[in-house]
């Protein structure tokens, strides 16, 4: 029997690929809510709405929607809303929605230790909507949620090659900490087929796992040039967390708050997908 997906955040990066993602299953029909026609992804069915505006959603999962994916997040502020407008309220307005609808499943995209990050404002808004879908599960409004955490996409690497382009890679510490990033083609795979497996939370991660010091090396091979890292003390990043929301606007020092944490931590999921960052790299440059 075929089955209708909703997938909000449809013409963000990992959003287009979950669209490809389900049209290609040949038993799903695809819903892409989107803000504007122009430059939306094909789908079964286009919908306009703004999520951040409640009352633009009602009535759009009528009909029978058996699956909500929501990829609503803020990557850079702009238009004057905040992380607890967007990564809160927008996906807490969908949630609602579907609770009305009798939407019996929700998915949600995350963040790779969000629990642990949960007190930078950037992650905060993520992890108390994932609290609210936790409870409406519980509540038994939802019949299945599945939060999928991923540890970091391709495209978050180009601060890598943008050192290595600039001739110098900088790091924190020894550069010792591992991350496995994934392709966004690869990720929409994994999540489609941890939402149809059931599972309620996934860490999710690329094929190769790597330290800091090898993908700046990997960086520099790209580029055919020889390797100069240098390694800073740590305690100057975590200086920095410390200092920049003294020194930067939200716009700033949220996401920079984000990337210097991050940065110390090690960030690997499940292994998953055929793309490499190598080729990923190579293509770019």
């Amino acid at each position: 029997m075929t089955k209708t997906v909703l997938i909000a955040g449809a013409t963000g990066y990992l959003g287009r690929f979950l669209v490809a993602e389900y049209m290609q299953r040949d038993d799903w029909n695809v819903i892409a809510l989107v803000r504007k026609t122009e430059g939306a992804p094909t789908a079964t069915k286009l919908v306009l709405a703004e999520v951040t505006k409640s009352e633009t959603l009602k009535g759009i999962m009528d009909g029978g929607v058996d699956l909500v994916i929501s990829v609503v997040g803020i990557t850079r502020q702009r238009d004057g809303l905040t992380y607890q407008n967007v990564d809160y309220q927008a996906n807490k307005n969908l949630l609602e929605e579907a609770i009305r609808a009798k939407v019996p499943r929700f998915a949600y995209i995350h963040v790779l230790k969000g629990e642990s990050l949960a007190h930078l404002p950037a992650i905060k808004a993520k992890q108390d909507f994932v609290s609210d879908l936790e409870q409406a599960t519980l509540d038994g409004k939802i019949d299945k949620a599945t939060v999928i955490c991923p540890c970091g996409f391709f495209s978050d690497m180009k601060d890598f090659l943008d050192m290595a382009k600039g001739g110098r890679a900088w790091l924190f510490g020894d550069g010792n900490h591992t991350i496995n990033p994934i392709h966004g083609e690869d990720l929409a795979k994994a999540t489609a087929d941890a939402i149809e497996e059931g599972r309620v939370t996934v860490d999710i991660g690329g094929p190769d796992i790597m330290t800091q010091r090898e993908l700046a090396e990997l960086a520099f091979d790209a580029l055919g040039k020889q390797a100069k890292i240098t390694f800073v003390w740590d305690s100057i990043r975590t200086g920095l967390i410390k200092a920049l929301p003294w020194m930067t606007p939200l716009t700033i020092w949220g996401p920079a708050q984000f990337f210097l944490t991050a940065m110390g931590m090690d960030m690997v999921g499940e292994c998953h997908g055929t793309h490499h960052l190598k080729d990923h790299f190579a293509q770019v440059v």
